[in-house]
């Protein structure tokens, strides 16, 4: 069994920055890759950005150079810094990460504002 648990969603202003993190706990030791998707009301749930435990990145052409994904393996961590946001980036957004099967978090709600 893995958890994941998201957290550091919130209502912020377009343009402003906001950071989440995602903590995983369990059985963790063949968890790889880990990655963010978000789903905003109504639309179906779609990929953010993923990142390997050795750190190559992938992102969703439309995230790519406004938000950045990381992770912290000492702290079983997974990071997204967002930057710039926009209203359309308003979603529920989701951890998940790979192992005999894909795992899911229960979802942060980030709300941009115009």
């Amino acid at each position: 069994q893995v958890d994941l648990v998201e957290s550091g969603g919130n209502l912020v202003q377009a343009g402003g920055s906001l950071r989440l993190s995602c903590v995983a706990s369990g059985n963790i030791f063949l968890i790889n890759p880990m990655s963010w998707h978000r789903q905003a009301p109504g639309e179906q749930r779609e990929f953010v950005a993923q990142i390997t435990r050795e750190g190559t990145t992938e992102y969703a052409v439309s995230m790519k150079g406004r938000f950045t994904i990381s992770r912290d393996n000492a702290k079983n961590t997974v990071y997204l810094q967002m930057v710039d946001l926009k209203p359309e980036d308003t979603a529920v957004y989701y951890c998940s990460a790979v192992g005999n099967r894909r795992y899911w978090g229960q979802g942060t709600q980030v709300t941009v504002s115009s």
